[in-house]
Formats: structure tokens, C-alpha cells, sequence
């Protein structure tokens, strides 16, 4: 089974990045399941039932999601009706959506799984570790598998900790959320796929993905302006990866295609 995950898009940079880049991707690199995050694909906060239906149109089997799930409220009222978008499920019992979504094609059956880390997150969330044994032994028990997990996650070592505690559990952690490519992939010692933060999709020149002036106006002068998507020329970051029979990594590499 060969996979591919995106990182978190930003904006209609990244969104236009994707339909430039998206389909050939796939095509060329032989992609069985392709899971996007797009937590900051409307206007840099959020997401729309639209966006994810473009979205599935251009490839994306399963959509992830992070801590702007609702940050466009009328999100709350479509999500239950989107079956292949998946929310952080670790948040509140009251947030409508999906724990798990499975896909299954060619007879592989692919389960996907979004949790929130616990540290500086808002709004705040449960434990990740013991979410994902719940879910994960239900997959397991179902016969699935090939688990892939999207950890949407600020520190870098709640993430590594999270891989590890899933080792030989999960067939994939990968961690968003950060925006930054980290060079960090690696097949762990149990067999679980693994990389801190996939990267994001979006302008190339910017910060995370915003307005460059909005940024440095915001940290160097502590004035609160609005932020804004950054526009030109945009990139796609993420990761492929290839996993066995036994719900095994046995591949995961990480990757950047621009425009």
C-alpha cells in the first residue's frame, strides 16, 4: 500500500498549489491513499464543506483537521454529513464528526485517526495516548491494520513521545500542526512510520504560510494586525510512504514540490 500525507494548507496559495501539483503527484508516484490536512485551507483558519469537496476532487481519500476545526462556525453544522473527513477526536465529546474514517480500495482498507496534543493547544484537549488506544484497538478489532495518525501537536516532544508510544500500534504518526518540515523520517524500531512535522502547504515566502509584514508586526512590535494568508508562489510538503500486508511501514520519505 503506498500512501501519500499532506501538510497542513494554507490559504488559496496552497489550495492553488494542490491543484497544480496534486493530481500528477499521485499519479506519477503510484498513490493508493492520499490524506490531507486542512485546518488552515479557508483563508488561513479553518475549513468549508466546499473546500473539502475541491479538495476530494483533486485526490484526497481523507481529510485531517487540528485545532481550527470550527474556526468557520457553519463547519459545525456540515461536518456529520462528510464522510471522509476525520476530527480531532480527543477535544470534546460534543464536537460533532468523525473519530475514524475508513477507506478502502483494491480490498486495503485504510483507517485514519486526528488527535490534538495537550501542550500550549487551545482549546485544550484530553490525552492523545489514551485516545489512541481506544481507536486503535477498535480498528484492530474491526481486522483493519493500516492505521495512519495525524498527531496536530505544537511540541516536538509530545510528538516523538506520542511515535513511540504507538510504535508497532500505528502503521503511521505524523506530526502537524508546526507548519515546519522536519528531516526527522524514519521507520521506527516496531515498525510504525514516523516524522515530527510533515510541513505545510502555501506561499513559499512567508511565515507559516502568512503575510510577512502581518508576522513580524506582530512579534517585533506586539501590535495585534490582522493576519493575512501570504500570496505567490506556493509549495506542497509531505510525505509518502509504504506500508505492508501487516499494517508495517516499511518506507516513509518526506517531500516538497513548488510551482
Amino acid at each position: 500500500m503506498r500512501l501519500c500525507f499532506i501538510g497542513d494548507v494554507v490559504g488559496s496559495s496552497g489550495r492553488r498549489a494542490l491543484k497544480a501539483i496534486l493530481p500528477g503527484f499521485l499519479t506519477s508516484n503510484g498513490i493508493d491513499f492520499c490524506v490531507v490536512n486542512a485546518e488552515n485551507s479557508a483563508h488561513g483558519l479553518g475549513c468549508n464543506e466546499k473546500i473539502c469537496a475541491e479538495l476530494k476532487a483533486l485526490g484526497a481519500d481523507v481529510i485531517t483537521l487540528g485545532n481550527h476545526t470550527f474556526s468557520s462556525y457553519d463547519f459545525l453544522g456540515k461536518i456529520d454529513k462528510l464522510d471522509y473527513v476525520v476530527k480531532p477526536s480527543n477535544v470534546s465529546s460534543s464536537w460533532p464528526g468523525n473519530d475514524v474514517v475508513y477507506i478502502t480500495k483494491k480490498g486495503e482498507t485504510l483507517a485514519v485517526i486526528n488527535v490534538m496534543g495537550q501542550v500550549n493547544m487551545q482549546p485544550c484537549a484530553d490525552s492523545p495516548f489514551e485516545a489512541c488506544d481506544r481507536l486503535i484497538d477498535d480498528i484492530h478489532a474491526k481486522g483493519v491494520k493500516t492505521v495512519l495518525v495525524d498527531f496536530h501537536s505544537e511540541t516536538t516532544s509530545e510528538k516523538c513521545a506520542l511515535g513511540y508510544y504507538l510504535d508497532g500500534k500505528a502503521s503511521l504518526v505524523i506530526g502537524t500542526h508546526t507548519h515546519v518540515q522536519t528531516s526527522d523520517n524514519r521507520v521506527l524500531p516496531q515498525g510504525t512510520g514516523y516524522i515530527t512535522d510533515a510541513g505545510m502547504t502555501g506561499s513559499v515566502d512567508s511565515v507559516l504560510g502568512m503575510d510577512i509584514g502581518a508576522s513580524i508586526s506582530r512579534l517585533k512590535d506586539k501590535i495585534p494586525v490582522r493576519y493575512e494568508p501570504a500570496t505567490g508562489p506556493a509549495m506542497i510538503c509531505g510525505v509518502t510512504a509504504v506500508v505492508d500486508s501487516d499494517g508495517k511501514c516499511t518506507d516513509i520519505r518526506r517531500f516538497t514540490e513548488y510551482e
